[in-house]
């Protein structure tokens, strides 16, 4: 096959550029190893952001007293915690998926 451009990695920068690349009528491939979205999205920034936002949530429920509001006893479960992880990353796999298709 002949393409216009060929975009080597999927992360941030390589699905806008070839989504861009598609919108203005380039024929485009992207040359991904593994996921789409490339390692941030998948074991970088996004997975990262997720265990922090449940670490937050989790600082939240045992300091609710600075908070006005009445004590809560908070536990966690960590694998639970790294599936809501990876469920996050996988989410928005599946968004940049739909986007190559669609473009």
């Amino acid at each position: 096959m002949n393409y216009d451009i060929i975009v080597i990695g999927s992360g941030p920068g390589g699905y806008v550029t070839a989504i861009r690349a598609a919108q203005l009528g380039f024929k485009t491939a992207i040359i991904e190893k593994e996921s789409l979205g490339g390692i941030c999205l998948n074991w970088g920034c996004i997975p990262t952001k997720a265990l922090l936002k449940s670490a937050q949530v989790f600082h939240y429920i045992n300091h609710a007293e600075d908070y006005g509001l009445n004590k809560v006893e908070g536990s966690f479960e960590f694998p639970n915690v790294i599936q809501r992880s990876r469920g996050v990353a996988n989410k928005m796999s599946k968004g940049i998926e739909f986007l190559m298709k669609k473009k």
